[in-house]
C-alpha cells in the first residue's frame, strides 16, 4: 500500500502555482522619474531621501534620471544644492559625499508654471533628451504627483493633451492622497485618471501600506494556521485601531481646514488597516486578488445613518495643553486657523462588518492630533474564557491580546496570562514579542522606498484601486456629512497631551470594554 503524502492534502490551484513569490532577483531597467512639485515638502523630506537611499544601496539601475518640475526659478545646480541640504538634514539617510557625488548626476530640474502649455512642450523636449530605452526598447517614465490635490487634475489634463500618457512612452503615474474630498469628487478624479491612463498605469499611494508591519499582516495571518483558525467572531471580542500623533498640524493649516481628521486619516489609512485585518484569504498573491478581498470588506461595512453616527462616533478638537512637559497651543491658536474653527482633529468610532466572519465584532478606531504620545497600533482582543476556574481573586482577567504595532517601534506581541511564582492562583499578563529591529538587526525600510520600488517593478499590490477609493468614501461620507451639518458647540473638548474627549472612552465603556492602548 502506498503511503499518502501530506502534500496530497494541500490545495493547489493554477493561481497558487503561478503566483508564488519569485525568489530570483528583479533586474531593474532604466527609467525616468518626473516629480511634479519637486521643491515641496514631500519631495525634500520623503521622496528624494528615499530615492537617494535606494541609490546608496545600489537598488537603482545604472541609467536613471530624476527630473523635478517646480515653480521656483532655479538653475539645475541650485536645485541640486537645495536637495543636498535636505539630505544632509534628513534623519532617514546616512549622508555620504561619495554617494551624493554619484546621485546628483541623475538629478535634473525644470522650472515652469504647471498650468501653462509651454511647460509641457519643454517637458517633451527634456524627455526626448534624457530617456534611456530598456533592453526591449521601452521608454519607461513615471510621473509623481507631489502636489496639492487641487492641482493634480490640471497636470493630468495637460499631460494627456500633449500625448505624454500613452503612445511612445511607457508611463505610470503615482498619485498621493487625498483622492478627492468625497465620493463624488473621487469618482470624478478617477474618471479623469482613467481617461488619460489605463488602470494598470495608475499607482494611488497610501504610505501606510508600505510600512513593514502593515505588509506583514497578510503574511502573519495566512502563513500561521494557529491564528487563522480563530480569526473570526467566535473567538475575537473586538478589534481596536489607534493612530495617535503628539504633533499638531505643523504648516498644514490650509489643507487641514479643508480636510479634517476623517478625510485625512480615517478614509484612507484606518480603513486600509481594517481591510487587511478583516479580509478573506485571497486565491493567490497577486495584486488584484488581494485588492479584491479588501474591497469586499469596505463594501460590507454597515452604513452609518444619522442615528448611528450620533451613537457610534465621537469627534473632537484639541485645546491648549502639555506634550512631554512643554506647553503647546490649542488648534484655534495655531497659525492660519480661525479662532472659531469647528474642524475636527480627533475621531473615534465603532465600525461593524456585515459578513459571516465578523458578524457582531466591533472595530473600534481612534485617531487624533496632539494626543498623549505618537503610536499606531492594532489590538485584537480575544474572548474571555467561559468559566473563571481560579477563584474569585481572578474575577478580573486580562484578555488575550494580539498587538500589531506599526509605529514608533515596528513589532508584533501576544499577551497571555501565566501563574505568578509561589502565589496562590494569581495570574500575571506577559507579552511574547517580535521586534523587527531586534530580530533583523536593522530598522525596517522606510515606506516610500518600498512603494517607489514596487512602482518601478510594476507591482500594484500595495497601491489602492479605483473601486476601493469609492467604497471607502461611501463608508465615511455619511459621517462627514452628519458632523458638518451639525457642528459641535463644545470645541475644544480635549486638552493637548491627552487621549481625546471623555466620550471616546464612554464609547467602549457603555459596552463593558476599554481602550487597550494608553
Amino acid at each position: 500500500m502506498v503511503q499518502k503524502s501530506r502534500l496530497d492534502d494541500v490545495a493547489v490551484t493554477k493561481y497558487l502555482q503561478t503566483c508564488d513569490i519569485p525568489v530570483e532577483e528583479f533586474k531593474m531597467e532604466p527609467f525616468t522619474l518626473v516629480i511634479f512639485g519637486g521643491t515641496g515638502d514631500l519631495s525634500r523630506k520623503k521622496l528624494l531621501p528615499a530615492l537617494y537611499h535606494l541609490s546608496q544601496k545600489n537598488e537603482l539601475p545604472e541609467h536613471f534620471s530624476i527630473l523635478s518640475l517646480g515653480g521656483s526659478q532655479l538653475e539645475e545646480e541650485q536645485y541640486r544644492a537645495l536637495i543636498e541640504r535636505a539630505l544632509r538634514g534628513s534623519e532617514e539617510v546616512c549622508f555620504s559625499e561619495e554617494k551624493w557625488a554619484g546621485f546628483r548626476r541623475h538629478l535634473f530640474y525644470l522650472s515652469g508654471n504647471l498650468e501653462e502649455e509651454g511647460t509641457y512642450q519643454r517637458l517633451c523636449s527634456r524627455l526626448d533628451q534624457m530617456v534611456v530605452p530598456t533592453q526591449e526598447g521601452r521608454k519607461d517614465v513615471v510621473y509623481y504627483m507631489a502636489l496639492p490635490p487641487q492641482t493634480t487634475p490640471t497636470v493630468v489634463n495637460l499631460l494627456h493633451g500633449h500625448g505624454l500618457c500613452r503612445g511612445p512612452l511607457d508611463t505610470k503615474i503615482i498619485v498621493e492622497k487625498p483622492f478627492g474630498k468625497d465620493l463624488s469628487s473621487a469618482a470624478q478624479l478617477n474618471r479623469l485618471l482613467t481617461g488619460a491612463f489605463d488602470e494598470r498605469q495608475i499607482y494611488r499611494i497610501d504610505h501606510y501600506l508600505g510600512k513593514e508591519t502593515v505588509q506583514n499582516i497578510i503574511f502573519f495571518r495566512f502563513s500561521n494556521s494557529i491564528f487563522e483558525q480563530i480569526w473570526n467572531h467566535r473567538y475575537i471580542d473586538n478589534v481596536q485601531i489607534t493612530v495617535a500623533e503628539d504633533m499638531g498640524i505643523d504648516s498644514r493649516a490650509r489643507f487641514y481646514e479643508q480636510a479634517g481628521v476623517i478625510r485625512d486619516i480615517v478614509q484612507n489609512h484606518i480603513l486600509q488597516l481594517i481591510g487587511l485585518i478583516a479580509m478573506e484569504p485571497p486565491v493567490g498573491f497577486e495584486a488584484d486578488f488581494i485588492r479584491d478581498e479588501k474591497t469586499k470588506v469596505f463594501r460590507s461595512l454597515h452604513p452609518m445613518r444619522e442615528e448611528k453616527v450620533d451613537r457610534f462616533t465621537v469627534i473632537g478638537q484639541y485645546g491648549p495643553g502639555k506634550i512631554n512637559g512643554k506647553e503647546v497651543p490649542g488648534y484655534r491658536q495655531e497659525k492660519g486657523i480661525s479662532t472659531d474653527s469647528n474642524t475636527a482633529t480627533f475621531f473615534a468610532g465603532a465600525f461593524y462588518i456585515a459578513n459571516w466572519r465578523w458578524a457582531g465584532v466591533p472595530f473600534y478606531v481612534r485617531t487624533g492630533k496632539r494626543m498623549t504620545r505618537r503610536i499606531t497600533e492594532i489590538a485584537i482582543q480575544f474572548d474571555q474564557p467561559p468559566l473563571k476556574l481560579f477563584g474569585r481573586t481572578c474575577d478580573v482577567l486580562e484578555p488575550n491580546l494580539l498587538l500589531l504595532t506599526i509605529q514608533p517601534e515596528e513589532k508584533i506581541s501576544l499577551r497571555f496570562g501565566v501563574k505568578v511564582p509561589r502565589m496562590a492562583n494569581q495570574i500575571y499578563p506577559i507579552d511574547m514579542k517580535f521586534s523587527y529591529q531586534e530580530t533583523f538587526q536593522a530598522p525596517p525600510s522606510p515606506a516610500y522606498e518600498r512603494l517607489v520600488l514596487d512602482c518601478l517593478k510594476g507591482d500594484l499590490t500595495l497601491f489602492v484601486r479605483q473601486d476601493q477609493i469609492e467604497a471607502m468614501w461611501e463608508a465615511v461620507d455619511p459621517i462627514i456629512s452628519c458632523w458638518e451639518n451639525q457642528p459641535p458647540k463644545n470645541f475644544p473638548n480635549y486638552a493637548a497631551g491627552t487621549w481625546g474627549p471623555a466620550e471616546a472612552s464612554q464609547l467602549l465603556e457603555q459596552e463593558g470594554r476599554r481602550w487597550i492602548t494608553d
